[in-house]
């Protein structure tokens, strides 16, 4: 995983966009189907927008129907933490980077196989590097 980033808010600010800063340093969420990568079907990495750790591999994204990208599973748990999210009156597992608190998104357990895990992230909150290493239909 690395050692954990860490920066002011105005560093913060300075290097992110207003919406990424919204969404991964404030906990905001994104509009439902706004979102750069909702449906983008790329095949490659997803990395968190804020400090580049691996978050989740294009072959455990699918389409969740609901406006975000939504994966079964992180490409490795040690780069994700969850915690508990009791904000607006519900209670949902928040999920952030494990290297910079980045918040990502919230994981719900109505997903598809092998997992049954949602993984609801925010567009703002990744960044995508292309796998040129796979096979091209």
């Amino acid at each position: 995983m690395g050692d954990k980033v860490r920066k002011t808010e105005e560093e913060w600010r300075e290097m992110l966009t207003p919406e990424q800063y919204h969404v991964t340093r404030r906990s905001g969420t994104e509009r439902a189907f706004t979102g750069e990568y909702h449906d983008f079907k790329g095949k490659g990495i997803y990395l968190c927008v804020c400090c580049g750790n691996e978050l989740f591999q294009s072959d455990t994204k699918y389409d969740s129907c609901t406006g975000w990208p939504s994966f079964w599973a992180p490409s490795d748990d040690a780069n994700v933490e969850t915690e508990a999210d009791v904000s607006y009156g519900m209670v949902r597992t928040e999920v952030k980077c494990s290297r910079c608190d980045a918040h990502l998104g919230h994981v719900f357990d109505d997903g598809p196989r092998p997992t049954g895990l949602r993984y609801c992230m925010n567009s703002a909150a990744l960044d995508f590097v292309e796998n040129d290493t796979e096979e091209k239909d």
